[in-house]
């Protein structure tokens, strides 16, 4: 089971102080979370991309790479990569030459993103996000698969022969998420090849969300790929912790007050009681996050998103101990011992690379 975080990297005015970060101060704790997740024990740090006020991570593999030369066991990963309107051939270059800075510790998850704008700023779309989604996808999956390439598609000009550069570590491509917080075909797109799906099910009642990984587990098994419960299914999650639920319950509320996506709607209870929010001790944190299985089955990776809404880094820092020391420990017995033994573990670059080792050696016998 992998643990980890993920941020949006929104500048955001801190509620309580009247303050906002600079672009520059928030972008340097972005890092500093990242090193502070591998030293805290964590597994996982993924960064979003976005291209528009008021987030910063445009970039992701600048961001990820400055990272993996400073952490040595942390797996650096996007919470989302624009497959829509990211050309699919510096996807493929890009993240393959990040393998390589990282030594493979290196996955990414791709999505379409929540800006509107995006489409057309980068002369797509939006109204062909779903067919972009999966013919980008199909090209990148050959780019990674294949060491010459010829394609022809509709969103972009053909490939005649064409080989990217740097090839993947080793051979084996970084493993691909697929998140989608509303489309089943995003969910039937992860099933057909393999991949991972993650539900970000940090805003929407559970309902929707297992209906969604209930759709992909079923597809999973009908590629032939393995049984629907030893499909690779990711979750995302939001917690706030302080050692006593009250504290924690007093310190947080401005801040989701005043929260750009969820801020002056639903009432900290409310969401609390419809979504995965955890506002509490970290008993409160674990309890829930145990009841996650429940409702999805047996999973590969947990996300926690953390460091929004203006929370200043001094408290996202405080979080990261609290969840280090006192919660994911526990979650981590927890689930390994629940998980039943024909259900695999989270791919890494190790595991999948052995897994092509043995194909491989099949085949020649």
């Amino acid at each position: 089971m992998q643990f980890g975080i993920f941020t949006v990297g929104d500048v955001t005015t801190d509620p309580t102080t009247g303050e906002a970060p600079s672009e520059y101060e928030r972008i340097k704790a972005m890092v500093r979370i990242a090193l502070k997740a591998e030293e805290v024990g964590l597994d996982v740090f993924a960064t979003g991309e976005h291209h528009n006020p008021p987030f910063v991570p445009s970039s992701p593999t600048t961001m990820l790479g400055y990272i993996a030369a400073r952490t040595s066991k942390l797996i650096l990963s996007t919470s989302t990569t624009l497959i829509t309107t990211n050309d699919p051939v510096k996807i493929a270059e890009d993240f393959a030459m990040l393998q390589h800075l990282a030594d493979g510790r290196v996955d990414l998850m791709m999505g379409r993103g929540n800006t509107g704008p995006v489409y057309p700023w980068f002369g797509q779309d939006i109204r062909q996000g779903i067919p972009l989604a999966i013919e980008n996808y199909h090209l990148l999956h050959r780019l990674w698969r294949e060491d010459v390439v010829s394609w022809s598609g509709k969103f972009r000009t053909p490939l005649q022969e064409f080989t990217s550069t740097p090839r993947p570590l080793d051979g084996v491509p970084p493993f691909v998420w697929h998140g989608s917080i509303r489309s089943p075909e995003i969910a039937e797109q992860a099933a057909y090849y393999g991949d991972g799906f993650f539900a970000n099910h940090i805003f929407w009642p559970k309902e929707h969300f297992q209906s969604l990984i209930n759709l992909y587990r079923e597809r999973y098994e009908h590629y032939g790929h393995g049984k629907a419960d030893q499909a690779i299914v990711g979750l995302g999650g939001q917690v706030f912790l302080r050692p006593k639920s009250q504290d924690a319950v007093r310190e947080f509320r401005p801040y989701f007050d005043n929260a750009p996506v969820y801020g002056h709607g639903p009432s900290l209870e409310e969401f609390t009681e419809q979504t995965p929010l955890t506002v509490g001790s970290p008993q409160e944190v674990i309890d829930k996050t145990l009841s996650f299985r429940e409702h999805f089955g047996d999973y590969q990776r947990q996300l926690f998103l953390m460091d929004h809404a203006g929370l200043p880094l001094k408290t996202v820092l405080e979080q990261l101990d609290l969840l280090g020391e006192h919660v994911i420990p526990v979650l981590r017995k927890e689930l390994d011992a629940l998980r039943p033994a024909h259900v695999p573990e989270a791919p890494t670059h190790a595991s999948l690379l052995s897994a092509a080792s043995v194909s491989s050696s099949e085949v020649t016998v």
